[in-house]
């Protein structure tokens, strides 16, 4: 079973690379739309208003396995924490007008719930692709939903275009250095309670916790090893919808290039695996997106890791979909 643990840091990760010198790796690397600060300040801005979520052990998945369980938020995934941070950032006149955003789910749902408790009207373009279960939680939640487009694509097209029509703040779902610096809080949550990893292993769709979750961990401890997993046949019907994503932000583009160690990536079958293997060991739902670096250790995908942590980010699938899986 999973357990939740943290022991004394030791000096030095085990994969820590030799060939380059400490100084060369220091959060000198940071942008300046991102520095450390922006991180810390919005684990200030955001504490008490989301979970702060457990770091569970995972043995009988792999030895020295342990994963950041976001599937436990609220929304059932990390998005709402880089939504709330960009709400929060935002002006009274900005506040008034309301909000678009675009979504394949996850962040459109981050957005709904704490917009509405902050009293922002909200709007939420999602492609007509987008699973049911996770339109319907975003129209719960108060946010009026407009399905556009096969892809996050076509929906950000409509999205700004209701931005310009009803001058409306568009809070972009990656692409975005608030947002961004709120996915970093989950990387300052990994190394508290695990100051010895070696690995930190995040989902990649369009990079905004890959890069967030980088620059955090990076800036306190340059040794750890940080690698995204991307899907390899993007585009197309997918168990991942939330990593479903041609190409990487502009802004997190930038974070990965300098900060992030590896990107690997992952098939569909991989991501199945992994989403039976977490349920039928552990009873834990996890969506093809959330399931995705699970899918890259038990695939062999990583080499040699030393002590890992494994970002789940997400647990918002079909029932149907969910179903048909773990029959598989």
């Amino acid at each position: 079973m999973f357990t939740a643990h943290a022991d004394a840091a030791r000096t030095l990760s085990v994969c820590a690379p030799r060939h380059r010198s400490l100084e060369d790796r220091l959060p000198a690397w940071l942008p300046p739309w991102l520095p450390l600060s922006a991180v810390t300040d919005a684990a200030e801005r955001l504490s008490g208003q989301i979970v702060r979520t457990p770091l569970l052990h995972a043995p009988t998945l792999s030895r020295d396995l342990w994963l950041k369980a976001e599937v436990f938020q609220a929304t059932g995934a990390f998005k709402e924490r880089g939504a709330l941070n960009r709400l929060l950032r935002l002006t009274a006149p900005e506040r008034a007008g309301g909000v678009v955003a675009m979504s394949a789910g996850n962040h459109a749902q981050g957005v709904a719930l704490h917009a509405a408790r902050l009293g922002v009207r909200a709007t939420i373009v999602m492609p007509e692709t987008a699973p049911r279960c996770k339109v319907e939680r975003t129209a719960e939640l108060g946010a009026e939903v407009v399905l556009h487009g096969a892809t996050v694509g076509e929906a950000k097209g409509r999205a700004l275009e209701l931005a310009a029509e009803r001058r409306l703040t568009f809070l972009h779902p990656y692409d975005d250095p608030d947002v961004i610096a709120g996915q970093g809080t989950v990387g300052l949550e990994i190394l508290a309670d695990r100051p010895d990893v070696d690995t930190v292993v995040v989902p990649v769709g369009g990079g905004g916790l890959l890069a967030g979750v980088a620059a955090a961990v990076k800036a306190r401890n340059p040794w750890v090893r940080v690698i995204g997993v991307r899907l390899a046949r993007r585009g197309g019907p997918t168990l991942a919808d939330g990593i479903n994503v041609h190409a990487l932000g502009k802004l997190p583009q930038a974070i990965v290039d300098t900060l992030v160690d590896r990107v690997v990536e992952v098939e569909e079958a991989e991501i199945a695996a992994a989403m039976r293997a977490l349920h039928r060991s552990f009873g834990v739902v996890a969506e093809g997106a959330g399931a995705a670096g699970i899918a890259a250790v038990l695939g062999g995908r990583l080499g040699r890791t030393g002590r890992t942590v494994a970002v789940l980010s997400g647990r918002n699938v079909d029932g149907d979909t969910l179903a048909r899986t773990l029959a598989a």
